[in-house]
């Protein structure tokens, strides 16, 4: 297939989807006799990449595959089209999202020991219902409690292909007055790709991990407030 036509396939197929697309789930759009390898999209992606120099949009790889998004420089003027207020959440949830980031998996005890206070379960309703985190199993002691992880979704609202580009915690203390009031809206660089399967958190070396459910009767009950209550995100 002519370059030029293969380059048109992949552009007019990335922006219908509702998802990021992989080089796999493009390589499903044609038939052998069409004589489209991998190497080929790798190529029409490539170019596709190239060619959004100097435009608005961009073609980026988030952890569930390829996807066109507005440019962070054009933002705040496509954001307009947007009526609903943003979101803002709480230092309390973005707290308890940045501990499961970076030592997932984690228990909601092990995270209210870091943190000195109790997690609202508010908090982690809303980070399940926004797909950032999800239980990815159960530690083997008494009570079995939930193991938390993030999830592909997470990866791809903050344009991450991996964990490994989160940024350090040097990185992290070098940002001057953080807002603890971070505004995280559904619009961020408004990709045109919607959702894609969660994916598994990585393990922690050392850990034991049931894939099964605690015996209700055994569980512990959710926490909420031993100590300080937080408030709701």
């Amino acid at each position: 297939m002519e370059p030029e036509r293969l380059n048109n396939i992949v552009e007019a197929a990335l922006l219908a989807a509702q998802q990021p697309l992989t080089l796999p789930m493009l390589a499903a759009l044609f038939h052998e006799e069409d004589g489209v390898g991998h190497e080929d999209l790798a190529r029409a992606i490539e170019s596709l990449t190239q060619a959004c120099e100097g435009r608005g949009v961009e073609l980026v790889e988030v952890a569930s595959g390829f996807r066109y998004q507005v440019r962070e420089a054009v933002h705040a003027w496509v954001a307009r089209l947007w009526a609903e207020r943003q979101t803002k959440y709480s230092r309390a949830l973005l707290e308890t999202l940045a501990l499961i980031a970076y030592r997932q998996p984690i228990t909601r005890g092990e995270i209210e020991q870091v943190r000195g206070v109790a997690v609202a379960t508010s908090i982690v309703r809303t980070l399940e219902e926004r797909e950032w985190v999800r239980v990815v199993g159960y530690r083997d002691v008494p009570g079995k409690p939930a193991l938390f992880g993030t999830t592909r979704q997470f990866l791809d609202y903050f344009n991450l292909k991996s964990l490994d580009q989160l940024p350090t915690l040097a990185e992290i203390r070098e940002i001057p007055d953080p807002d603890p009031q971070l505004a995280l809206t559904a619009a961020a660089n408004l990709p045109v790709a919607g959702r894609a399967e969660a994916s598994a958190a990585d393990s922690a070396d050392g850990d034991s991990i049931s894939p099964n459910p605690p015996d209700p009767a055994g569980a512990d009950a959710p926490i909420d407030g031993p100590r300080t209550t937080e408030d709701a995100a």
